[in-house]
């Protein structure tokens, strides 16, 4: 029987967006392949990928104690039944309470993905200190379990976890899901004027109220600048701009709100280069692709985007929530189009040899291995 593996995830329009290349990965190892998320309209597409697909109750937005106690009781019974040789809790809910929920059950081994720390220690989550303090305790506890490893994208969250008492041995930077380099090229300039793009989701902790002040500031003062945003308001997230706000924001500046992209090249294949004012990532997808299809970047000098952002190397970069500073930036690049190709070259060389699908695969299904074997 081929050894199973049970990816926790929250939502499963994320795994679909952050996770299938890892599941893919474990699948071509040989793993059967099963996923435990909310089910909304991804269940075909996981079918088809060949992974089984089981749904949770649970909700992304909810910190209800009775929830959680719930959730936990619901993700035990489907361990119980599916036996996995490997759980692969993603993010911190599934972290917390996927932990919780396989103690003193035979799960050979879990791997607990850190994929930035979240809103409810750097936003606009309304939870109270106590909770923060509860939630690092549980994290503190959880994570020091044997036959486990914490898994985090960057340095800094390396340091956040090693905080927490969890020994150094026990915790692995892996950065990120990877991104396909085959389906993902670099592409042709587009033709002027200049346009920088934003791809995500539309938060507060994002930072784009920020991008779009100091858009704003650019047209006010006459720079030949077009701004793309692409990505989708969530109303479960309590940083979330509310769609009425980003129309009137759109009709206001000039901005192009494009709402969900499916294919993210149409995106890049329009845009000069990227931008992301996010106060913190694990790693940032966006910018990812962006780097893949050979486009520079301007972002913020912050936990997560400084691993592909690189001042200087592929882009400039800024103090977090510094329009100033940001808007400054957008203008420079968008006025040197040697710049935006030397960053762009070198980007989509840094993610050939460190962000690929491939190699980020390889290093998590070592890891599965790892785990089985100890």
């Amino acid at each position: 029987m081929a050894p199973r593996i049970l990816y926790l995830v929250t939502e499963d329009w994320y795994f679909l967006s952050h996770r299938l290349p890892m599941a893919r990965a474990a699948k071509e190892a040989g793993y059967e392949v099963h996923v435990a998320t909310r089910l909304t309209q991804g269940r075909d597409a996981i079918i088809r990928e060949g992974f089984i697909p089981h749904a949770l109750g649970w909700s992304r937005g909810s910190v209800s104690p009775f929830g959680s106690i719930a959730a936990v009781l619901e993700i035990r019974r489907l361990l119980r039944e599916i036996r996995p040789a490997i759980l692969h809790n993603v993010a911190l809910k599934p972290v917390l309470l996927g932990s919780a929920a396989s103690l003193f059950l035979s799960t050979r081994g879990v791997m607990n993905s850190l994929t930035g720390v979240g809103t409810l220690f750097i936003g606009e989550a309304k939870v109270s200190g106590l909770a923060r303090r509860a939630v690092r305790l549980g994290l503190a506890r959880l994570l020091k379990r044997q036959r486990s490893r914490t898994v985090v994208q960057n340095s800094d969250d390396r340091g956040f976890v090693l905080d927490l008492g969890v020994p150094a041995e026990n915790i692995v930077v892996i950065p990120g899901s990877g991104v396909d380099t085959t389906a993902l090229t670099p592409l042709p300039d587009p033709p002027p004027p200049v346009t920088a793009a934003y791809v995500g989701r539309m938060l507060a902790d994002k930072g784009v109220l920020t991008l779009i002040e100091a858009f704003a500031s650019l047209r006010a003062g006459g720079v030949p600048l077009q701004l793309l945003l692409a990505g989708d308001c969530d109303k479960e997230n309590p940083g979330s701009l509310a769609p009425e706000q980003l129309r009137e924001f759109a009709s206001a500046f000039g901005i192009h709100w494009l709402g969900h992209v499916a294919d993210i090249k149409e995106v890049w294949a329009k845009a000069h280069f990227a931008v992301l004012a996010s106060r913190r990532e694990g790693l940032p997808k966006s910018l990812l692709e962006a780097a893949a299809c050979g486009r520079a970047m301007v972002a913020t000098d912050a936990p997560g985007c400084r691993e592909i952002a690189i001042e200087g190397e592929t882009a400039l970069t800024v103090p977090v929530d510094d329009v100033d500073a940001l808007a400054d930036a957008m203008a420079r690049l968008a006025g040197d189009a040697a710049l935006r190709e030397r960053f762009g070259k070198r980007a989509r060389e840094l993610v050939e040899t460190k962000f690929s699908a491939d190699t980020i695969g390889r290093q998590t299904v070592e890891l599965y291995e790892q785990l089985r074997a100890s």
